[in-house]
């Protein structure tokens, strides 16, 4: 049975410039005008990155509306083959074909850095377009927001940690942190200051020096998700929590930062079964898109925005009350919360 479409809108374009397919897909702007990050990475086909932009462009309404933002979901895609050249000029000449085409949206959808990109891209798109999020300070926008995003997955695990051990403080705890990147070190080092212990993991065997020269433990990423540990922190690619893990997982407390993190939504069931706490990923990791949208959008001062991203606790601490109270995954209360939000914009107004 095919799966219902549910997107507003959806652009295949061939970039004039670059030859690569270019993918824009708006889930929602029921809320708000569509947010959702540019993906540049490799893919056997140009069907998987168009698999890639519905999915993640759907958990993006997901994220903004938990997060009470006033903004709906969107997602745009690079392709590369497996075999793209990908030399500097032929990544600018990508960049100018986005720029491009989010320019033909004048608004409605909007975007910012994601897995292959960085806010010196950011830059480039806004040559053609003011809707490109993280630009450097130096061309108007707030450069990485990997540290809010860190900060809100931090909030997160410690509502978390609460209902899984009693208390919020990671001191003497094992953690898991499986991907050593930008949001991922952020993470492992509040976490250590406070005393965990923290042990990473990377497909990039270059960051083990690294991890290892701060105190950290090192696993191999084939090991990580088995790894004994309390907490268990997914910080890079999705898709990594299946039925077939589930049994392997030695954390009560799994939370992080990296996008789609069930290979189907059957896993939170799954996980709730075996009394694993699983923080819904697009709740969790949403730190980064609420403090870029707060500064940029609705321009709050940095203070403020980062009590925005620091509120995240707050909305996981009602998501679990939520689930309890239903007797329902926090997936499901989050979805449940989501879907709320989108009916009451759906709504006609009534007039007196």
């Amino acid at each position: 049975m095919s799966q219902a479409f549910t997107h507003e809108e959806v652009v295949v374009r061939r970039g004039s410039r670059s030859a690569l397919p270019l993918i824009v897909a708006v889930h929602s702007r029921l809320l708000g005008p569509a947010v959702g990050g540019c993906r540049m990475r490799r893919y056997d086909t140009w069907q998987e990155a168009l698999t890639d932009a519905l999915r993640l462009s759907e958990a993006m309404t997901h994220k903004a509306a938990v997060a009470g933002l006033d903004f709906g979901g969107g997602k745009s895609v690079v392709a590369l083959g497996p075999d793209t050249e990908l030399t500097p000029a032929r990544r600018e000449a990508a960049l100018a074909d986005l720029g491009e085409l989010v320019a033909s949206f004048d608004g409605s959808y909007r975007t910012g850095p994601d897995i292959g990109t960085g806010p010196q891209d950011m830059a480039v798109l806004r040559r053609f377009t003011p809707y490109a999020y993280c630009a450097p300070e130096e061309h108007g926008g707030t450069g990485d927001s990997g540290g809010p995003t860190a900060t809100g997955v931090l909030a997160a695990l410690r509502s978390g940690a609460r209902q899984v051990f009693g208390d919020a403080s990671c001191a003497g705890r094992t953690v898991v942190v499986s991907g050593f990147g930008s949001v991922g070190g952020r993470i492992a080092a509040a976490l250590a200051a406070e005393g965990a212990r923290i042990v990473v993991s990377d497909v990039d065997p270059s960051r083990k020096a690294a991890a290892l020269a701060l105190g950290h433990g090192w696993v191999e990423p084939e090991r990580a998700l088995s790894a004994p540990a309390d907490i268990l922190v997914p910080a890079a690619v999705g898709g990594v929590l299946s039925r077939a893990v589930v049994p392997r997982l030695a954390a009560r407390l799994v939370v992080g930062p990296a996008n789609n993190q069930l290979t189907e939504d059957s896993v939170a069931d799954a996980l709730a079964a075996r009394g694993i706490l699983w923080i819904p990923d697009h709740v969790a990791g949403a730190g980064g898109i609420v403090y870029t949208l707060s500064r940029e959008s609705e321009h709050y001062g940095h203070e403020a925005a980062l009590r925005r991203v620091e509120s995240i606790g707050d909305t996981v601490d009602r998501l679990l009350e939520s689930a309890r109270s239903a007797g329902v995954t926090p997936l499901r209360a989050a979805r449940l919360l989501a879907e709320a939000r989108q009916t009451a914009a759906a709504a006609p107004a009534l007039h007196p």
